[in-house]
């Protein structure tokens, strides 16, 4: 356990550190009046994600403390968004149609909604 916690941490180290240099490299550069930082990284977590993940897949160790450090670590601590696009296609590819539709809308629109409430009780 102690281990894995290590792995997952020095990964989430890394991820996170590569957000914060990516976000400053991009700062100020938009792209339909948004910054181009967060979606660059949140796009770019999906696809590196994907092909680890894909990797680790082929090669038989999703199991393994690689695959902490790398998926939940440094993809994790990079952009959790990548996280949530790979429960996304598990749940396409595994054909469960209306759980994928639910969590997908709970997700997305009931983040959304408590940021807003959140933040309006912050601002109160």
């Amino acid at each position: 356990m102690i281990q894995n916690l290590l792995l997952v941490g020095c990964g989430s180290f890394v991820g996170g550190a590569l957000r914060y240099f990516i976000g400053q490299m991009l700062a100020g550069r938009m792209l339909l009046g948004f910054g181009m930082g967060t979606i660059s990284v949140n796009l770019a977590g999906c696809f590196i994600f994907g092909i680890i993940y894909g990797l680790l897949e082929r090669l038989g160790a999703l199991q393994t403390g690689w695959a902490l450090l790398l998926t939940v670590g440094l993809c994790g601590g990079f952009t959790t968004f990548s996280t949530f696009g790979n429960e996304m296609l598990t749940l396409m590819r595994t054909g469960e149609v209306m759980v994928f539709a639910s969590y997908t809308l709970i997700s997305v629109m009931g983040g959304i909604f408590l940021l807003y409430i959140g933040h309006q009780l912050a601002t109160l």
